[in-house]
Formats: structure tokens, sequence, C-alpha cells
């Protein structure tokens, strides 16, 4: 469950949830809900050799470039190419180490990070711990207004113990925020450019000085986003393969298919669920699916309505016909959900996802015992009101469905048509939420660890739209975000998992995989979610010599 980051995957069709099997290889082909196989892998096939250029499909232009405030695909899929994190996520969804060569925990509250010797910003400057310590800090700070700022709230000091030494001191155990140092929270850029740009730092007014394999060439506002190779770049493995990287905007869904079709763009993420059928069969390309955290909710805003009754919420979750809200919504390529949390979300811990995920129940679909969940609650008749808007068509889709099963069992669900603006308030400020018992949520993972998911049913969270509280689930999310073993950390969110199926706070919906779209010229890109923070961009090359 996130916050307006939801929304910009809703406005992307495809990609609304994560799916299958383990994320290390190219999986046994899934059976999606429209009976279709699909195979999920990390990667496409590597590049063949060198590219002058290539250009890249956004469905929208990013609002910032400034890694403190990028929340969204957009920025992100921009950034990972330009900007990097003391650690890394890699395609096959594990963290292994970045800008940190190595990281030691003396104990339990304290961090400690050896930095790479001798990496260069794109400036030819080399990179300090300084830079590293006014990169961190710089997100805690109220006037930076950054999203990340919660990520931080265990953070007693961040300080410079060593020229290539950084100390992260912690008010209580956080093994999350260590994770999401793989994420925007962990980006290091030059602590003396930030200086020196100032309030233009992430506009198109200003420059980005970071340590990526690309680097900031142009940004033309309303057109394009320009990324130059930079022939210094530390690690041989992702040197890249392509001088320059051309990124264009294209918002209209028919427009970006058809950008694919005519070769005007060479490939893209996220690409339209309406479009699958249409690029599979043009031969002008290849449509790949990859691994993903991301799953589709409906999230309880209201505990005080009908929803407030644990048997109306089962009901409807009981109700959905989530296989034709897959064929309607996600293009058919998709299963239903089987928890709030994505199976692709479990990839840190592989070999506990069999036991823990996967011997899940799939979704139960009874319209007849749901009604008498209704008739048991007294609630015949009640009204719940779902938000819906024309931000995505997928939101529309599935405002339909539920409301149609609510029908069906003697609920009288009211959609709300709210404007694009006010959908994505409805994940910031409380007051949007008035009036409202339910909104579609969908959004991912940073990390490939389930409990970042399971953060945001806390008590108080940013992220627990509806208030909802538990006083077990909040003392079974301290245990498992103060153990540092991965595995041992799994059966400790399985508990969470287990109260948040038990109680419904969220109703799962369906997940889907990550897809990307590799005209005939190029491949080499990682097929997955992963493509926000790794320098995706670096590996694709021509598709033949």
């Amino acid at each position: 469950m996130r916050t307006p980051r939801a929304i910009a995957l809703l406005a992307c069709t495809a990609a609304l949830a994560a799916t299958t099997a383990a994320c290390s290889g190219a999986t046994k082909p899934p059976v999606s809900a429209a009976g279709a196989d699909f195979k999920v892998t990390p990667l496409s096939p590597p590049a063949q050799g060198p590219l002058d250029s290539f250009t890249w499909s956004l469905y929208a232009e990013p609002y910032t470039l400034d890694y403190a405030l990028a929340y969204d695909y957009p920025p992100n899929t921009v950034l990972a190419n330009v900007c990097e994190q003391l650690l890394r996520v890699t395609p096959d969804l594990k963290i292994e180490p970045g800008l940190a060569v190595k990281w030691a925990q003396p104990d339990p509250r304290t961090l400690v990070y050896t930095l790479r010797p001798g990496v260069k910003f794109h400036d030819g400057t080399t990179m300090t711990a300084d830079d590293v310590v006014a990169s961190l800090k710089r997100q805690m700070v109220p006037e930076t207004g950054s999203p990340w700022g919660s990520s931080f709230k265990n953070v007693d000091a961040i300080e410079k113990t060593g020229p290539l030494e950084v100390t992260i001191r912690l008010g209580k155990a956080d093994v999350l925020f260590h994770e999401l140092l793989a994420a925007s929270p962990g980006t290091v850029v030059s602590a003396a450019s930030l200086a020196e740009a100032g309030k233009d730092y992430g506009t198109p007014k200003g420059k980005l000085n970071c340590t990526g394999p690309f680097a900031l060439d142009t940004w033309a506002q309303g057109d394009s986003i320009t990324l130059k190779k930079n022939a210094a770049y530390w690690d041989p493995k992702l040197t890249a393969k392509s001088e320059k990287v051309k990124f264009t905007f294209v918002e209209d869904v028919a427009a970006r298919s058809n950008a694919f079709l005519s070769g005007s763009a060479d490939g893209g993420y996220m690409v339209p669920s309406s479009s699958f059928a249409q690029l599979r069969s043009s031969g002008k390309g290849s449509l790949l699916f990859g691994p993903n955290t991301a799953g589709s909710n409906l999230a309880v805003l209201d505990f005080h309505g009908a929803l407030g009754d644990l048997k109306v919420r089962k009901a409807l979750s009981m109700a959905l016909d989530r296989k034709n809200i897959i064929k309607a919504a996600a293009g058919g390529v998709g299963v239903p959900a089987k928890a709030p949390a994505a199976r692709g979300a479990w990839a840190l811990a592989p070999e506990k996802t069999a036991a823990l995920f996967d011997t899940l129940p799939e979704p139960a679909y009874d319209v007849e015992a749901a009604k008498k969940l209704v008739q048991e609650a007294g609630a015949t008749g009640r009204t719940v009101t779902l938000a819906t808007s024309t931000l995505a068509p997928e939101i529309s889709v599935v405002a339909n469905a539920v409301q149609a099963a609510g029908r069906q069992i003697g609920l009288d669900v009211q959609l709300k048509p709210v404007s694009p603006d006010a959908y994505s308030s409805i994940f910031v400020d409380p007051n949007a939420r008035a009036g409202l018992d339910l909104v579609i949520t969908s959004g991912y993972d940073n990390t490939p660890d389930p409990l970042e998911f399971y953060q945001y049913l806390r008590t108080g969270d940013f992220g627990n739209y509806g208030n909802w509280t538990n006083a077990e689930f909040d003392v079974a999310f301290d245990r498992a975000n103060s153990e540092p073993d991965a595995g041992k950390r799994a059966e400790l969110t399985a508990k969470l998992q287990k109260i948040a199926l038990d109680e419904l706070p969220v109703i799962p919906v369906y997940e889907a995989p990550f897809s990307v779209f590799l005209g005939k010229r190029i491949t080499g890109a990682p097929t997955g979610v992963v493509q926000l923070y790794y320098p995706w961009a670096a590996t694709i090359g021509a598709a033949k010599r």
C-alpha cells in the first residue's frame, strides 16, 4: 500500500502488481486468470553490441530529478541510470553492495558503511564520506519536503567516522532502514553540487552530479530528457553500451503504443495492457514480463461505516470476481492476489516463499456465502462509497466490478467520481478521504522484503489510510523489524500477513507482472520493477552485431 506513487502505477495499466515464482531466473510459465501462459524472467536476452543511442518512452514527464523528491515511476526510471545508492537491488531482486563496498552492524542500533574508494562524480571529483552524510541528512530536513523522510524516523545521527566511513546510529533497531539504502533514501550525490544548485537542483534549470553510468545531458522541458555515457564509471560490469539515451514523454495510451509500433520509441516499461495483444502479434519487437513487488488492493478508509464490520469486509472480498477483473484491467496477464503484499515481494528469502506464501489459499469466490455474511452483519442495504476517477481506465474497471459485487450481496456500493488530482490527494490528505469507505490502491515495495509493505498497516503510519489499529500487529512488526536474518524475518512477517488476511484492513484483488517492450534493434534490459533503482539502461545494446 503506497501513497501518491500508487496513482502512477494505476496510470500505467500493465504493472498493477507482482506475480510468479522465485525471481532468480526464468520461471515456469504461470497460468493467468484469463488462461494464458506468460513467462516471467528478470532479464531480456543480452546485448550483442554497442549503440550510438536509443529512445525510451515514459508515460509522463518526471516532475523532478531531485532524488530526495523522486517518489514515482518517471523520475526514478531516469535517475536509476544517473544517481546511485549505498546498496543496490539486482535484477533478480537481491541486495548487494553499491557505493558502500561493505557494511557492519556492531550492535542492533549501529550501522557502519565502508565506502567504495576512487568513485568519481560526473564532474570528476571524488566521492567522500562528507557527500554521503550530506545526501542522507538532506532527506531528514523538513524543509526538503522529502516523501522519504519517514524512512529516517529511527535515525538519531549520521556521522562521518573516517574518510570513507559513515556511521548511522538508530534510536531502535530498524532493518527496513538499512534495506531502503538500496532505494532513494540511500542515494549519494555531490554535496558541493547540491549547495551550488540550490533551489534549482533537480529542475530543468539545475544540474545533477552523481556517480552513475550515465550523466544528465539535457532536459528540454515538455519534450525530452537526454543522458550521455559516463566514460569514467567505476563498475566495469555496468559500463554503458549506448552513448546516449533519449527519454520521451507520451501520456496517451494509444499514442504510446503507436510509438512502439512505429519505432519512434525503441522501448519502454509499464506497457499499456490494452496493447498487449497488438504488440505481441506485431512483429515489431518483444513484449516481456519481469518480476515485480506490487499488488492491487482495496484499502478501507472508514472503519466506522459498514466496512467496520469484519463480516462485511470478508463478504465483499468473497464477492469479487477477480478472474474477470484481471481480464478487463490487466489484459488477462495476472493472478488473483492471495495476500496484500504480492509474491514478488518475498524475493529476499526465496527459500521461505513456498512455505510462507504459496501455501496460502486462493481467494474465495462465493457470492451466496458472502450474501449470508452481509445478512448476519445486519448490513443489507447499507451504503459503501468507493472513489473512482478518469485518471486511468483500470480504476473504472475495478470500481465497476466492486460495485457489481456489492449489489449481488446486498450492499449499496456508490461510486464517487473525483478528479485525478483529488484522487491523488486521498493518499496524502486525510481530509480528502472524508465520505469515502474504499479506495483502489496499487503500489510496490522498493525492496524485495514483504515487511516493507506491512509497515504501512502499523498504527499511525502515514500509509494506514483508514487508521486501522491492531496491537498484536504492531508488536509483531517491531519484532520482525529488529530481526537481521532474512529467513527468520520472513517467518515473522508471515505472522503479519496472517493478521492482515484475518482482519482485512485492505482487501487483496490481483497481481500482474511488470512489463517492458523492446523494439527489434535493442535488447539487454532488466524486465522487472528493479528498473527503479538499478542502472538498467547501461545493459541495453544492439540486438544484433
